[in-house]
């Protein structure tokens, strides 16, 4: 695990079902042993930090992956075809089961058994179908000639057989094979729906992972602002306030041009911005993680492979979708969606395709702006820059061996370079270890940085999140068909992992807040962001000309 670090307080058409569930290539990584090295850095309580606003948002999430199945069910043909394990999943019901109950996806527990008991049906469709295909190739040697038979032919079946006109023959092969075309009609409906069912199971989970709803305190990074709020006579002011006050952001001009949750940053504030995905940048690919640029605009279904729905279990829209004309859509065009995040270009980038362990693990860093269709209700809490349709932000994403050791590896090292970006920024952040409750479906497991942000004292404690990290497994790779071919030539899956490296409203959000000095009117630029600022070590009050 990783050090403390500065300032961080510790085939055929007969058998094709049996392809698709196969086991899992892998041998020495079975998904139940997520038995991850214990961290040397204590767990803290929570119980003095309110989490209602996140156990709100994770009841929102309930049975999101709903949206999955029917992502799935309109999947184009050109689109990569999922290689799920579900083999396991059968093997395993009350497992995954309760998986889904833990990650509050309650109405999906009953789908491992479901596939248990379509697989049961499928079996039966299999076994009629063979011996219906057994009595057609007995037909086809009698037709052959009087002698044409096999030893292995049931009496009884030469007997009716032989007594039959070629007339008789024919007349019963035709049966036989419209009675075998609603069978195989019947086979691949279960084949669809098992699918279906399994890709709406969320990932299983980790053994780091906290079940239920509260996380779990692993670190903090610098001091807090505020100690002893009782004592203190600074003053704090929220960054709309700021922001408005030294004339750096416009939310009307923004509400007029396109609606409530967008934001125009002005002077220095859009200043800020590139100086903050500067400083990430420069940071991440320092320690080697290779840039991309990716475009903003995907398919429907990488983006639900990632585990991005387009809408969640009531319809509400989680990301935008592009409008497609209807002639688009009669020929099967795939629909596009504006990302959410660069983590999903980035997967898709290696869909379809096989990687070489020797390129493993794959680093990759790129920005891009994101957006967010934000189902929900909006109130004080989201006021501001805190929650927005689109916003910057630099992320991380890398392919590694499917391997506990060097996946956690990435996954740590991840987490450090978000906390050296952070730190350098002088907030006052804490890691969580984040609960089963708080997982989307593609994470096995989760850590979170919250920023303590001065407006939302009397929410939460002032915490708010502005970085996640994320172990997915296989779940993305096994849904984009990305391959791992081995030094032994054996064909797996490699697990990705992702990360924030930085959210640019959030953190600018907090900088204005917490860098804000009331008698000077100011607010001090953090000095790691200085040299992308022209040396400037403050923005001040000026006038302005509208």
């Amino acid at each position: 695990m990783r050090p403390p670090l500065p300032g961080v307080t510790t085939a055929s058409p007969f058998t094709c079902l049996p392809c698709l569930l196969r086991t899992s290539t892998r041998k020495s990584f079975q998904h139940p042993a997520f038995t991850y090295t214990k961290r040397t850095t204590p767990r803290l309580s929570t119980a003095l930090f309110s989490h209602s606003a996140r156990r709100r948002r994770a009841q929102e999430a309930l049975d999101q992956a709903a949206a999955i199945s029917t992502a799935a069910s309109l999947r184009p043909t050109t689109a990569p075809k999922p290689l799920l394990d579900i083999k396991h999943i059968r093997l395993n019901p009350d497992l995954y089961s309760q998986n889904c109950i833990d990650r509050n996806y309650k109405s999906l527990a009953d789908y491992p058994h479901k596939i248990n008991a379509l697989f049961s049906e499928w079996q039966a469709q299999q076994k009629a179908g063979r011996a219906l295909r057994e009595r057609g190739n007995m037909l086809r040697r009698r037709l052959a000639g009087p002698g044409g038979t096999s030893r292995d032919d049931p009496r009884e079946i030469i007997d009716e057989f032989r007594d039959m006109s070629r007339e008789e023959i024919l007349e019963e092969a035709r049966k036989l094979k419209a009675e075998l075309a609603v069978i195989e009609e019947t086979e691949g409906k279960l084949q669809a729906e098992i699918e279906r069912l399994a890709l709406a199971i969320p990932n299983l989970t980790s053994d780091e992972t906290p079940r239920g709803t509260e996380p779990e305190v692993m670190s903090y990074i610098n001091n807090h602002p505020e100690p002893e709020p009782a004592l203190s006579d600074r003053v704090w002011r929220s960054h709309v306030h700021v922001g408005t006050e030294l004339g750096l952001l416009d939310f009307a001009g923004a509400a007029s041009s396109s609606g409530w949750g967008w934001y125009y940053l002005l002077d220095e504030a859009a200043d800020l911005e590139q100086a903050l995905i500067s400083y990430a940048l420069a940071t991440a690919t320092r320690a080697g993680w290779r840039q991309v640029s990716p475009p903003s605009v995907v398919y429907g279904h990488i983006a639900a492979a990632c585990g991005f729905q387009p809408r969640d279990a009531n319809g509400e829209t989680q990301i935008y979708a592009i409008a497609q004309s209807k002639e688009d859509a009669a020929r099967g065009k795939p629909e596009l969606v504006l990302a959410g995040t660069a983590e999903i270009p980035l997967a898709g980038m290696k869909a379809d395709t096989v990687l070489d362990e020797a390129d493993l693990p794959l680093k990759r860093v790129a920005v891009s702006r994101c957006y967010r269709a934000e189902a929900g209700a909006r109130g004080s809490e989201t006021k501001g820059l805190y929650r927005v349709h689109e916003f910057t932000k630099v992320e991380m994403f890398s392919w590694t061996l499917p391997d506990q050791v060097e996946t956690e590896e990435i996954f740590d090292e991840m987490i450090d370079l978000q906390t050296e970006i952070l730190g350098g920024l002088g907030l006052h952040c804490r890691v969580l270890e984040m609960p089963t409750a708080d997982l989307g479906a593609s994470a096995t497991r989760k850590c979170d940085i919250e920023v303590f942000f001065p407006s939302r004292r009397e929410r939460n404690d002032g915490w708010g999140e502005v970085t996640s990290a994320s172990i997915c497994t296989d779940y993305q790779t096994r849904r984009l068909a990305t391959r791992l071919k081995t030094k032994e030539g054996k064909l797996v899956y490699p697990w990705t992992v992702n990360g924030t490296a930085l959210a640019v409203p959030r953190v600018l959000a907090a900088i204005l807040e917490n860098g804000w000095n009331e008698a000077e009117k100011s607010v001090l630029i953090p000095e790691v962001l200085r040299a992308w600022m022209d040396g400037r070590e403050k923005i001040g009050p000026r006038h302005r000309m509208s």
